[in-house]
């Protein structure tokens, strides 16, 4: 994992975003957020459980899903499943020593 701070890699409403092996962060004082980290953690762990390229097609369809069952994109942003596994459990500082593999899966919903 490779941190880094660039506010214009990242589109405004995003503090974070993670992209095999590198979080690129919004702001520096976020570079002491744990639970940022740990979510961005999270979608690194993510990635490499599907060999980076297939988690950014899966998740780009599945936010098309989302986007037309909700019709409305932060709704459709927030029901992928691999950011409702972030988002549950990123205060969970422990979670990566726990998580199983695939986790993911427990949060796809119909």
């Amino acid at each position: 994992m490779i941190l880094i701070v660039f506010k214009y890699l990242t589109p405004k409403w995003v503090r974070g975003i993670t992209i095999f092996p590198f979080i690129v962060l919004s702001y520096k004082q976020d570079l002491e957020n744990v639970v940022l980290i740990n979510h961005e953690k999270i979608h690194i762990r993510q990635q490499i459980e599907l060999l980076v390229l297939p988690f950014f097609l899966w998740y780009g369809i599945e936010y098309l899903i989302r986007l037309f069952q909700f019709r409305n994109w932060k709704a459709a942003y927030l029901n992928i499943s691999f950011e409702r596994e972030a988002y549950q459990n990123e205060n969970n500082l422990h979670y990566l020593k726990q998580r199983s593999f695939w986790s993911f899966f427990r949060y796809i919903t119909f």
